[in-house]
């Protein structure tokens, strides 16, 4: 049975299974709101291989973990290269 939010958050105290909730789209970055509060959202994303976002600004903390393939990202100016089942909590941008 696949998990889908369908534009709802997560069911909370049951178990998910990430890499259904979510699937690549050819030459695309798509990304789903899983849980949504006032106090920070949580974002399930995929990238296709080539596909890359801007520079994004937050006022929380932004954890990313690699669920399949491997990325690159840039925080403060360092390139971390990431592979799959490592994760890293990028630091909110103060203004």
């Amino acid at each position: 049975m696949k998990n889908s939010t369908d534009g709802r958050e997560l069911e909370k105290a049951k178990s998910h299974i990430i890499v259904e909730i979510i699937h690549y789209v050819p030459n695309a970055v798509l990304s789903k709101t899983i849980i949504k509060k006032t106090t920070g959202n949580v974002t399930v994303s995929s990238f296709d291989a080539g596909e890359e976002l801007e520079e994004k600004h937050s006022p929380f903390d932004t954890y990313v973990q690699i669920i399949d393939g491997s990325a690159e990202l840039i925080i403060d100016n360092k390139l971390f290269t990431m592979k799959l089942g490592e994760g890293i909590i990028i630091p909110p941008f103060q203004t």
